[in-house]
């Protein structure tokens, strides 16, 4: 029998120590084909490339015997399209993005060019899930996330997702998790967002910096809150973003207007 196939992104570019970690855990599972950005591509939700041409690059690998890598110089949505249409042998039975270096938590979400690869494989059937670690830098320990990685994919691999859903998941960094927690992603903005310099010339520029506030940090089921007392959490996502709940209110409001 064929063992699994199994794609992994990232939006943090190929080189991303985190993908690494997350293509050896999935080489126990199945035949891995790696396809990252070649460039950070941090942020950038669901966007693909429109009016540049696209360019596919093997990698040679010696840190995971098996497991191929590519990468393309677009984003990670564009990373999905050309595997599945250029670059894998047949249909990956699981995508997997990450592991992200930085939170994708509350509303980092819509924001999250992780979590954009995943929805662009769930629109497309593939049982998907995301992985982050609330740490930025790319010095970041992985080690106690690995465990849970592991069950979470080795589930979905065997177990499949419900049709049009997909895993946000995220760990706290520094700390020893105590558990997994499924939630709904907390109500957060984020606060001075952009950070004003001065250049040489004189000219103002912008920096993106800023802080993320939960705006119900008393709520017990949201990811903000348990990832705050050392939690691993999973979020499950629709990329389906339609309010069918308020569709006769809305139908009623505006299309009944006199």
């Amino acid at each position: 029998m064929e063992r699994p196939l199994i794609l992994i992104a990232n939006d943090d570019g190929i080189n991303a120590p985190g993908i690494h970690v997350l293509a050896g855990i999935a080489q126990q599972l199945g035949d891995v084909y790696v396809v990252a950005p070649a460039t950070a591509q941090s942020g950038m939700s669901s966007a693909m490339t429109v009016n540049t041409p696209l360019r596919i690059q093997e990698h040679a690998n010696s840190a995971e015997p098996g497991v191929r890598y590519f990468s393309v110089t677009g984003t990670p949505v564009d990373c999905i399209k050309l595997a599945m249409h250029h670059i894998l042998p047949r249909r990956p039975d699981m995508m997997l993005c990450g592991i992200n270096h930085g939170s994708n938590a509350g509303n980092n979400l819509i924001y999250s060019g992780t979590m954009g690869a995943v929805m662009e494989a769930c629109m497309v059937g593939i049982p998907a899930v995301g992985f982050s670690l609330m740490h930025h830098s790319m010095a970041a320990d992985f080690s106690r996330a690995v465990p849970y990685i592991e069950k979470i994919s080795r589930a979905v691999i065997e177990k499949g997702l419900p049709e049009g859903v997909c895993l946000n998941v995220n760990f706290p960094a520094k700390v020893e998790i105590e558990g997994l927690k499924v939630a709904r992603s907390a109500r957060s903005h984020w606060t001075e967002e952009y950070r004003e310099y001065t250049d040489p010339a004189g000219h103002p520029f912008y920096w993106l910096t800023g802080k993320q506030i939960n705006e119900e940090p008393d709520a017990t089921d949201t990811d903000l809150y348990w990832l705050g007392k050392n939690y691993a959490t999973i979020v499950p996502v629709t990329p389906d973003q339609t309010n069918t709940a308020i569709i006769p209110t809305i139908a009623e409001t505006i299309c009944n207007q006199q």
